[in-house]
C-alpha cells in the first residue's frame, strides 16, 4: 500500500552525518511520524550479540515457575517495576485482558537527589543475575538512542535540536520485556482475546527491539491493518500519545495491535521487549504554539507528563 510510509532510516546518517544527512534524517523521520506515525531504524547503537543475550535472559525468566515470578508482583507499583501476571493489563475501550505477562524496569537516578525519591527502586531478579546487567545495559543504550531520535525530531519541528534533552533525562522510561504466553486449548479463549488489544503507545516514543514472531500490525488512515516488519536487527519506533498531544496531533500516536498467530502456532511462544521513553512527570504537554492555528485549532487539554500517565494507567488496569 503506497499510502503506508514505514521507512527504514539509518541513525549514523544524524548521528555522524553532514549536514545535509542530517536534515534529511529528521525530514524523513518527521515525514513518517506525521503520516504513519512509524518508522524503523538501523544502526541504533545495540550490537546483535546484546540483542541476542537480551532475548535469552528473557526466555530464561518467564521461564521461573510461577510462583517464583509472582514474588516479583508488587500491586502498590501498578505494573511499573517488576513482575506483571497474566490477566492483568486490559487494552483502554477492551473489557477482555491482553494474553500476556511482564516485566518492568525503570530509571536509575544517580545524579538527583528529589527524582531518585520519586521514582520505585528496580526489582533485582536473584535467579538470573545476568538478566538484570543486560537489561540496565539495553535501558542505557535505548535511552541515549532515543535522545538522538528526538533531537532529529525537534529540529523537524522547528525547535532547538537538544528541546527534549533536559525533559527525557532522568525520565520515567520503562524498559518492557513481554511474553506471550502459549495458548493450549484457542477454544477456550474469549472470542475477543488477543495478545494486545488495539492500542495507542502513553510515551513520548517506543523503541521496540525486534520480536520473536510476527504479529505487529498499524492501523492505516484508510481504516486497514498493516503489518509491520523489521529487518533483522532493526529497531521499531512509534510516536506515543505524550508525543501527539504536545504537537497537537501533526504527529500521530498511530492505532497498533499484536494478533494472535494462526491457530496451529498458539502453541508457541511470543517474545518482546519495547523501550517507552518517558519525559520527567513534571514536563509540560501543553501543545506548542507552533502547531496550533486557525486550520489546526488546540485538540487537547493542558496538562503533565505525570498527570497523564496517572490517567492511562487507569485506563488500563494497572493502576486502581
Amino acid at each position: 500500500m503506497s499510502t503506508v510510509n514505514i521507512p527504514r532510516l539509518d541513525l549514523a546518517t544524524y548521528v555522524n552525518g553532514s549536514a545535509a544527512e542530517r536534515k534529511q534524517f529528521s525530514d524523513d523521520i518527521g515525514k513518517a511520524f506525521n503520516e504513519t506515525g512509524f518508522v524503523t531504524i538501523t544502526n541504533h547503537g545495540l550490537s546483535k550479540q546484546l540483542i541476542d543475550e537480551l532475548y535469552a535472559q528473557v526466555k530464561a525468566l518467564f521461564a521461573l515457575p510461577d510462583s517464583v515470578k509472582k514474588s516479583y508482583e508488587i500491586p502498590e507499583l501498578a505494573g511499573q517495576r517488576g513482575y506483571t501476571g497474566k490477566g492483568k493489563e486490559t487494552a483502554k475501550g477492551f473489557s477482555t485482558p491482553d494474553l500476556k505477562e511482564f516485566w518492568q524496569i525503570g530509571q536509575t537516578v544517580t545524579d538527583d537527589a528529589v527524582l531518585k525519591e520519586e521514582y520505585p527502586d528496580n526489582l533485582v531478579v536473584k535467579e538470573l543475575p545476568v538478566f538484570n546487567t543486560t537489561t540496565r545495559e539495553i535501558y542505557s543504550k535505548l535511552e541515549e538512542t532515543g535522545t538522538y531520535l528526538l533531537r532529529a525530531i525537534a529540529v523537524y519541528l522547528g525547535l532547538p535540536e537538544n528541546y527534549f534533552d533536559n525533559k527525557v533525562h532522568n525520565g520515567n522510561s520503562i524498559l518492557r520485556t513481554l511474553h506471550y504466553f502459549p495458548i493450549e486449548n484457542p477454544d477456550a479463549l474469549p472470542p475477543d482475546a488477543v495478545r494486545a488489544g488495539a492500542h495507542e503507545d502513553i510515551n513520548l516514543i517506543t523503541l521496540l527491539i525486534g520480536a520473536s514472531a510476527d504479529g505487529l500490525e498499524v492501523l492505516t488512515r484508510e481504516g486497514k491493518w498493516f503489518p509491520v516488519k523489521a529487518h533483522g536487527e532493526d529497531l521499531v519506533v512509534n510516536v506515543g500519545d505524550m508525543l501527539q498531544r504536545l504537537t497537537n496531533n501533526k504527529l500521530k500516536s498511530t492505532t497498533h495491535r499484536v494478533v494472535n498467530p494462526p491457530r496451529e502456532l498458539m502453541k508457541n511462544s511470543r517474545y518482546s521487549v519495547p523501550f517507552f521513553l518517558h519525559p520527567i512527570s513534571d514536563m509540560d504537554l501543553t501543545s506548542l504554539p507552533s502547531t496550533v492555528d486557525t486550520e489546526h485549532p488546540k485538540l487537547y487539554t493542558d496538562i503533565t507528563a505525570g498527570e497523564y500517565l496517572d490517567e492511562r494507567l487507569r485506563e488500563i488496569g494497572l493502576k486502581k
